[in-house]
């Protein structure tokens, strides 16, 4: 019954838009013809088989009850997490993606150990990253090989995030603040919005949806500047849901374009367009990209720095964390435009996953604590992860790779 009136619910709100959208989706799919560079997909063969070197490695200085955070090579000092930290998820998503390309089970069985430490996230109702967080790990468990227990973790998370959610301000709560007419809301919040659109699906329950597509029309009327670049953070009043103030945390200014935002931006809103065919998020995710690709200050291999307005630049640090998430993205959104801008999006993504893979980017076996990548940028701001491997670098690095090869396969 469910499942009955969430198609009807779909069929009343989307109605014949729903099947215009879908029938453009797939004319500009067959228009497409994606041509996959030899050259890298080697290179990407020979990065996973590099990748698992480089998580045996890791695992080996990981303690059995802490999750990976990040590794100061200045130092040789590692940081770890407890399950709560936000990007808890992403150590097991990487090693289910790589499982996926090596079929290596020691990395299946790394991802399994590590999953149960999770578990009891998915009643965490004190933070908005429970996507990251369940739908990162538990999410790609299920695809992989699904099971009735992921199944109830998955819901039960959706339903923990749903709990953050203000039918006033329609937003999800990001950060908890002592004062109660504070709500703050992050554009990192669009990732973890995949998760609710999961969890309908699966349970055939619209409120999931719904607070989904909420959510993304509130940061879309909010967040963005007339240029498409978006804030960080945007803080509500509580009880009318008016903006009190757009501001940064972890760029340079109030008004910068901080270059991990604007990716998150870009992969979340091409996201909602898979999830609903709603065509205004498509020409959002084309205007952040349009915004990212032809920023005069986005360098020529196409690795941002770590913020678009960072006042040091060409000296400023980049962030290769922000690159292979713009790389994931671009690699999903070029399937949904057309011929000549599918092409432009591919080229970019094939850039940066050259680059990312070059010994600048991409560590030596044996170095680098074990992480993948090398120079990321976490909290500039608070002189935290500055220059460092991080873990959604790694993910989001993994996914681009495999997205490129199934596209590969697909053409």
């Amino acid at each position: 019954m469910k499942l009955l009136f969430f198609k009807q619910y779909l069929k009343s709100i989307f109605g014949s838009i729903l099947i215009i959208a879908a029938v453009n989706v797939v004319d500009a799919q067959e228009k497409i013809a994606f041509k996959p560079n030899k050259a890298l997909l080697k290179t990407i063969h020979r990065n996973f088989i590099d990748a698992d070197k480089q998580y045996e490695f890791l695992k080996s200085h990981l303690p059995l009850d802490k999750f990976p955070k990040n590794y100061n090579p200045k130092t040789d000092q590692y940081e770890f997490s407890n399950s709560g930290w936000w990007c808890s998820g992403f150590y097991p998503g990487t090693l289910l993606y790589m499982y996926e390309e090596t079929k290596n089970k020691t990395d299946y069985d790394e991802a399994m150990r590590i999953l149960k430490l999770l578990e009891k996230e998915k009643n965490n109702k004190t933070t908005h990253d429970l996507g990251f967080m369940m739908y990162c790990s538990f999410g790609n468990a299920e695809r992989i090989a699904p099971k009735p227990e992921y199944k109830e973790i998955l819901v039960t998370s959706a339903k923990s995030l749903s709990s953050r959610f203000n039918a006033k301000v329609g937003a999800i709560k990001s950060w908890d603040m002592k004062d109660p007419s504070d709500y703050y809301t992050i554009i990192d919040n669009m990732m973890n919005l995949e998760l609710l659109f999961w969890a309908t699906k699966a349970t055939g329950d619209s409120s999931f949806y719904k607070i989904a597509v909420t959510h993304a029309n509130t940061t879309l009327k909010n967040h963005f500047r007339n240029d498409y670049s978006s804030y960080h953070v945007v803080n509500y009043n509580a009880q009318t849901g008016a903006v009190k103030k757009r501001m940064t945390a972890q760029g340079f200014a109030d008004e910068s374009a901080w270059a991990r935002g604007q990716a998150w931006g870009l992969y979340g809103f091409t996201t909602m367009f898979r999830e609903t065919k709603d065509h205004q998020y498509l020409d959002q995710a084309n205007h952040i990209a349009s915004f990212i690709l032809n920023h005069p200050n986005l360098p020529k291999d196409k690795i941002p720095y770590w913020d678009f307005n960072a006042p040091n630049i060409p000296h400023a640090l980049k962030d290769a964390s922000a690159a292979a998430i713009i790389a994931s993205a671009l690699l999903e959104l070029h399937e949904y435009v057309d011929r000549k801008t599918a092409k432009k999006y591919q080229a970019v993504a094939e850039t940066i996953l050259k680059n990312l893979s070059n010994l600048t980017y991409k560590a030596a076996p044996g170095t680098n604590g074990g992480f993948l990548l090398q120079h990321s940028v976490g909290h500039t701001p608070a002189k935290s992860e500055i220059d460092v491997p991080l873990t959604y670098a790694d993910y989001y690095f993994a996914e681009a790779m495999l997205r490129y090869q199934q596209l590969a396969r697909k053409s």
